[in-house]
């Protein structure tokens, strides 16, 4: 599909998207927003992308919304556009494929609830984040957040409005490794190769799994796991990967 505010390209089953409004520091107009909808719906019925990047490029992520069209929205107008925006975040979050961000700059507001949708976060030195809402008077997202790095301190990130460098919030769990500047894209890309050769449907049900599982008690949890684990042990592609690990180990020896 074609796009004005997004790159796409596709390689060994791998999908990357890059937000590219570079003279707004990739703000997110309802163009932006709706590109985003449009292609993460798109891309999830692909059967031949198995894992999506998404990514602002080396220097940003996202600086937010666009707020010169923030400032035009008024209490009784402003139902579109939260619907929007609310659709964009679902069709990343709910996609069939595991979405890794990748935050290379500013992270901050509507960019931070971005990443904030995806399934793993990696982030380059230069990166920060920020849910910035408080601070304009709108309520931020606690939920996922408060799932991924607990209540209390989504707490904190919510109500302070702090901006966080890529190392805080590596120790707070958010993400999960920092790379050196200029090594971000190349490092991830790398990451996402080695998942993507993965089965697709594994992938997928991996994904919803972790969507799901937190509202289940301990016992349905373990019910749910055991029965997807017997979906897919014994098929014809869980033995091929089995007897190609035990052809490699053979030659180890």
């Amino acid at each position: 599909m074609d796009t004005e505010f997004l790159k796409l390209s596709i390689a060994d089953k791998v999908a990357t998207i890059t937000i590219y409004r570079p003279e707004k520091r990739n703000a997110l107009s309802p163009e932006v927003l709706s590109e985003i909808e449009d292609l993460f719906n798109e891309l999830s019925k692909k059967k031949d992308v198995n894992v999506i990047v998404l990514t602002g490029g080396e220097k940003y992520f996202s600086a937010g919304f666009d707020l010169n069209f923030i400032r035009t929205l008024e209490k009784v107008s402003n139902e579109e556009f939260t619907a929007l925006f609310h659709r964009a975040y679902r069709a990343i979050m709910f996609c069939s494929q595991p979405v890794i961000c990748a935050v290379g700059g500013p992270a901050i507001a509507g960019g931070f609830d971005l990443t904030l949708m995806c399934d793993i976060r990696y982030a380059s030195e230069r990166a920060k984040f920020g849910q910035r809402e408080i601070a304009l008077s709108l309520t931020p997202l606690l939920d996922p957040l408060w799932r991924i790095i607990g209540l209390g301190r989504a707490k904190e990130v919510a109500l302070t409005g702090r901006i966080y460098d890529a190392h805080e919030a590596e120790r707070m769990g958010y993400v999960s490794k920092v790379f050196p500047e200029e090594a971000l894209l190349e490092s991830v890309s790398e990451i996402a190769r080695i998942m993507a050769t993965y089965d697709r449907d594994t992938l997928k049900e991996t994904k919803q799994l972790g969507n799901h599982i937190i509202d289940h008690d301990l016992d349905g949890a373990m019910r749910l796991q055991e029965w997807l684990f017997r979906s897919f042990i014994g098929s014809d592609d869980n033995h091929a990967r089995v007897d190609a690990l035990l052809e490699s180990l053979k030659k180890r020896k």
